[in-house]
């Protein structure tokens, strides 16, 4: 099954070609420039580089999130509209399990971690055996504080990959009560490759939708909906004292 994959949830993008479990082609950048400037060119590079047409592709899998709620969108809204256009099957992936991906061949457990701002973080947990993915916890909005309990509580060694990876370290290790270490710099950050392996375990066990299911996944609102949100609660509050 040949899957071309999107990945757009945090400051780098990337895109790859699979066949199977077999990497064809990708390209990533890391350089600062807006998705919705690079996306597009990087799919006709790896398309090109595989010597393949979109006629050749069986799905378009992208990362759903959680991560940058812009970046989501570009790359889900890219994703839709290569599907439906030839009316190809989606799958929607997790960010964090992509990045877990990256770093398969350990014994730590494996940590992703975006960060979310405002000293949150979107995490889960899984461990590996064999090569393969066993998750522990969902994909979950967490505090750093809570996390580093979490993991002191479960006494083993940590890995940690993502674009909070190095954040994550630089804070946990000071304490001196974790073993944790970041991933290596050209694993840290996710990649279409480790989302295209997520979605063929997907796709493996009938996880394909429709262009039009294929949705975002942010776990927590847009800040423009949290900022409405706030002004019209402080709004209400205001009225109601007066009266």
């Amino acid at each position: 099954m040949k899957i071309l994959t999107l990945e757009s949830s945090s400051l780098s993008a990337s895109v790859c070609v699979t066949e199977d479990t077999k990497l064809l082609a990708q390209s990533f950048q890391n350089c600062g420039l807006t998705h919705s400037a690079t996306l597009l060119p990087m799919i006709d590079h790896v398309m090109a580089a595989s010597q393949l047409t979109m006629d050749d592709i069986d799905a378009v899998a992208a990362v759903t999130g959680p991560g940058s709620f812009t970046g989501i969108r570009i790359g889900v809204a890219t994703a839709k509209g290569i599907a439906d256009g030839k009316s190809l099957p989606c799958i929607g992936v997790s960010s964090l399990a992509g990045a877990a991906w990256n770093v398969t061949l350990t014994d730590r457990i494996i940590c992703p971690v975006m960060d979310a701002r405002r000293s949150q973080l979107y995490n889960a947990l899984f461990t590996s055996s064999g090569g393969n993915l066993e998750r522990l916890t969902p994909d979950r909005l967490i505090t750093k504080s809570d996390l580093k309990k979490e993991l002191i509580s479960l006494g083993k060694s940590v890995l940690l990959v993502g674009d909070g990876a190095q954040m994550c370290y630089n804070e946990f290790i000071g304490s001196g009560e974790l073993d944790v270490v970041p991933a290596p710099p050209g694993l840290i950050f996710p990649c279409a490759h480790g989302a295209a392996m997520e979605a063929h375990r997907l796709a493996q066990e009938g996880h394909l939708i429709s262009a039009a299911q294929l949705l975002p996944c942010y776990l927590r609102q847009p800040q423009a909906v949290r900022e409405r949100l706030a002004r019209e609660a402080a709004q209400t509050t205001h009225i109601t004292t007066k009266e």
